[in-house]
């Protein structure tokens, strides 16, 4: 089922979905498929695809501070057209400033949960800059975000969408609430 959200109020959506915008923010719960989503659409529009964890880190494997952090999104979003995908909720204010397009990766959280396991088990093709991840770190990382999806399956995309309420009522807002609605998304 496909349903958007639209000045805040949830609505059924049936034929003729509204065009994709040329600044899209895909979110959802860690193993949602936001990656996955990004990097179709990109495929599909041509638009640059940016991936947040890939920004949130400083060199060393070091986190940044959150206005760290806040002002290298203003940075990376300061283009007329992007996709950018990832759950950092404490910035998702950040990304909705400019975002035309909003789309909520809304899928059950044992979903999530079995694609963050079985992620654990394959090493990221890009790591940041001074990052010595081992295997055996990955599939520990991955196991211990498995057990923070469940912990947080309903407080994370409560938080998410009061966020998207207060600063995201100009965007169109597409919420993905099984796979199906997901590829039925990507052949618009």
């Amino acid at each position: 089922m496909l349903t958007t959200v639209a000045c805040g109020t949830l609505t059924s959506m049936s034929e003729n979905p509204p065009a994709l915008g040329r600044r899209i923010v895909v979110t959802g719960l860690a193993g949602s498929g936001k990656s996955t989503l990004g990097l179709a659409l990109a495929a599909e529009t041509g638009l640059p695809l940016i991936h947040l964890d890939l920004e949130f880190w400083n060199p060393g494997w070091t986190e940044p501070t959150e206005t760290e952090f806040r002002e290298r999104q203003r940075a990376v979003l300061d283009g007329d057209a992007w996709i950018v995908e990832g759950n950092y909720d404490e910035t998702l204010d950040v990304r909705l400033e400019r975002a035309d397009t909003v789309v909520v990766l809304d899928l059950p959280w044992w979903l999530c949960s079995a694609r963050a396991l079985r992620r654990g088990f394959r090493m990221p093709e890009e790591l940041p800059e001074g990052c010595t991840y081992t295997r055996g770190q990955r599939w520990r990382d991955e196991w211990q975000l498995s057990v923070r999806i469940w912990r947080q399956r309903h407080s994370e995309p409560a938080r998410e969408r009061e966020i998207i309420s207060q600063y995201g009522t100009h965007a169109a807002l597409h919420v993905l609430q099984s796979r199906t609605a997901v590829d039925d998304f990507l052949v618009r």
